[in-house]
């Protein structure tokens, strides 16, 4: 009896929660009907007969690691070190490079020679530092301005035996650089489709040991008036007053520079 009297009293308040459940939209706070689910589309493998390729591609970025010559790190701390000397310590080890990861213009190479004598036109940048490997220990990222609008970025790790390592370099012209998490955005220009831009996230990958290009894609340029784009492309820095020699034509890859 005590089993039957406990079902006729659940009874009728189930039929009321069902009711408001099935009346969707009753009111606030009601449940209410999102419409018709749309249909997944999965993933569709083109051309499944194309044999896989044979050679193993090289490893992006196997190349772009190198320790700094004469360059020791006090105590594992990157902010002891003096950006200029580490960038002149890349050219000292790599004379007349104009291009690829050590690649400088024979102009920069001369304004670097003189940043103790003429500071104000000294083309390195200020420093910024941020722990991009996770390793617990800032990374030290930096700036060279160079002719016709162009910004090498440099990312440098303290190495276990007490030198620096480089772990990314590249060169482009830049719209900007920011830092988000350890991803290290940069912003360039798109030659030949005016309106567009790069927009490129560097990462730390572990088993490279580098920075590398992880996402990277073509997006609608924006412009603003913190980052203005000139008509003819470029980035928001000042263009060098002399232009780099013939012969001089470095490669590269974006970078940036962060707090």
């Amino acid at each position: 009896m005590i089993r039957n009297r406990r079902t006729a009293l659940l009874a009728p308040l189930l039929i009321a929660v069902g009711a408001l459940l099935l009346s969707g939209c009753g009111g606030a706070g009601h449940l209410e009907s999102s419409g018709a689910t749309p249909t997944a589309i999965g993933p569709i493998h083109l051309w499944p007969e194309l044999p896989p390729a044979t050679a193993t591609p090289n490893d992006y970025g196997q190349t772009d690691t190198e320790q700094v010559p004469g360059i020791k790190v006090p105590g594992g701390d990157v902010r002891k070190l003096n950006p200029v000397a580490v960038v002149q310590a890349e050219v000292k080890a790599h004379p007349n490079t104009y291009s690829g990861a050590d690649g400088l213009y024979d102009e920069t190479v001369r304004q670097l020679a003189a940043c103790k004598q003429k500071p104000a036109g000294c083309p390195v940048l200020k420093p910024y530092y941020r722990d991009l490997t996770g390793d617990g220990k800032d990374e030290l990222i930096l700036g060279i301005r160079m002719p016709d609008q162009n910004l090498a970025v440099r990312c440098y790790m303290p190495a276990k035996d007490g030198g620096l390592i480089r772990i990314m370099s590249t060169v482009d012209q830049i719209i900007s650089v920011d830092l988000a998490g350890s991803d290290v955005i940069l912003r360039s220009v798109s030659a030949g489709m005016p309106g567009y831009e790069y927009r490129t996230a560097w990462s730390w990958d572990d088993h490279q040991q580098a920075m590398l290009p992880t996402r990277d894609e073509i997006v609608r340029n924006k412009p603003s008036g913190k980052h203005p784009v000139p008509p003819g492309g470029g980035g928001p820095l000042a263009p060098s007053p002399k232009k780099k020699p013939p012969t001089a034509s470095p490669s590269a890859t974006p970078t940036a520079d962060a707090p």
